[in-house]
């Protein structure tokens, strides 16, 4: 049976988006280093349901129900360990009859929850995370490395040590309510799920959602959840003041692919079904076919654009994989082990994408690469979402944005004081 438990993260004033640290990258600059003492002994959280336990997966280092295989150091750690075989064959052992991992959830005391980035690459300025690590293990996800400035590893760390904010509601009020804010659209899920399995019971994405819809601030959410439909009131209630786009993230159509890639994540089936539903009940909806992974998943681009136009959606998106940081060899790991076919054929073909290395965040070519594959791939996306009319873009209101009256206890005493 599954043990979920939290502890507290106290030193934590502001989250660190992935777009700064790869400007820091860039610029040749360390990470801003994780402070000492963070975490405090956890207890269990009630309500959590139990999983059963299952026999374990047949791929060697692979965890049932996890997506990463390897749990790599820390990048801020001094010491590093390597595995050494004793001549008792315990390294074999390591890898076979493994049990499922636990999930430890983790309470965040940070003192702000909107994470604002200069990006020119992205659209948007703001965002809200509710949580840090993503239980959906999406093997390729470019937020893993961030998990490292909280003191864990960007592999099987990010999927089973969740940082929640359970102030998220409160403290997002707070800082829409500072003079001089002014609204843009604010996206939920730009770092890790605001969907995924844990926000069932802890429902924050839910909380965020209503303190947005009280002051109508235009908010983006993406997600690979069709959990996203519980939200279904607070959507439409947006959507019926232009106020709100959902966009859910389709990587393939083939569940026994998405089943290894993405293994704790509704199947392709059921975001299409998300994406429909959404659609037929007024809430703007677009796909996000990202990533795209040479040799892969690349092949499948147009059809599961032509499945999204089908089910509703209006606009599309795509991102060529990325793999900054510990990110190169938590995917390189997985490669070998659930394709060893074709392993080394991807990476070559990724590294064909980047100038011969496995990653570039430089500025205007981080989500799309370069080279002949890169130009193939956004040629034959442009003319996809052209002729299957996935190009709305149209932008959210944002003159709508009211503060409303501060119901909060005490407020009214604090008002007097002026």
């Amino acid at each position: 049976m599954r043990q979920d438990s939290y502890a507290d993260v106290t030193d934590l004033a502001r989250e660190l988006d992935p777009a700064e640290l790869e400007a820091l990258e860039r610029a040749g600059l360390p990470d801003p280093q994780p402070g000492p003492g963070r975490t405090r002994r956890g207890r269990p959280v009630p309500g959590i349901p139990p999983v059963p336990q299952a026999a374990p997966p047949k791929v060697p280092g692979a965890r049932k129900g996890r997506g990463a295989t390897v749990n790599p150091p820390n990048r801020f750690e001094y010491e590093q360990t390597a595995p050494f075989d004793d001549g008792w064959n315990t390294l074999a052992a390591e890898f076979t009859g493994l049990p499922p991992l636990p999930t430890t959830l983790i309470r965040d005391a940070s003192r702000s929850v909107i994470a604002w980035n200069q990006s020119p690459d992205i659209g948007f300025d703001r965002a809200v995370n509710p949580y840090r690590g993503c239980e959906h293990g999406c093997i390729y996800c470019y937020a893993r490395p961030s998990h490292a400035t909280l003191g864990y590893s960007p592999g099987l760390d990010f999927e089973t040590r969740l940082v929640f904010k359970p102030d998220v509601a409160e403290l997002l009020e707070k800082e829409l309510r500072k003079p001089g804010y002014v609204a843009r659209t604010l996206v939920l899920g730009s770092n890790t799920d605001p969907y995924q399995p844990v926000e069932r019971t802890l429902k924050l994405t839910r909380a965020a959602l209503q303190v947005l819809d009280r002051f109508n601030h235009p908010v983006s959410i993406v997600t690979k959840s069709a959990g996203v439909l519980r939200d279904l009131d607070i959507l439409q209630s947006l959507a019926g003041r232009n106020l709100v786009r959902v966009h859910l993230s389709v990587t393939t159509l083939d569940a026994a692919l998405a089943r290894v890639m993405e293994p704790r994540a509704a199947t392709p089936a059921r975001r299409l079904q998300a994406m429909e539903a959404l659609s037929r009940a007024g809430v703007p909806v677009g796909v996000m076919a990202a990533p795209m992974i040479p040799g892969l998943n690349d092949a499948e681009l147009e059809r599961i654009l032509e499945a999204s136009s089908r089910a509703g959606a209006r606009h599309a998106g795509y991102i060529l994989l990325r793999l900054p940081h510990e990110l190169k060899t938590i995917f390189a790991s997985w490669l070998e082990a659930h394709f060893p076919d074709r392993a080394s054929r991807v990476l070559e073909m990724i590294r064909a994408t980047r100038g011969g290395a496995l990653n570039d965040s430089k500025f205007g070519q981080r989500f799309s690469g370069t080279g002949p594959y890169a130009d193939m791939l956004a040629r034959r996306f442009s003319r996809a979402a052209k002729q299957l009319g996935l190009q709305d873009r149209g932008e959210l209101e944002c003159t709508r944005f009211t503060v409303p009256a501060d119901t909060r206890p005490g407020a009214a005493a604090q008002l007097s004081l002026f």
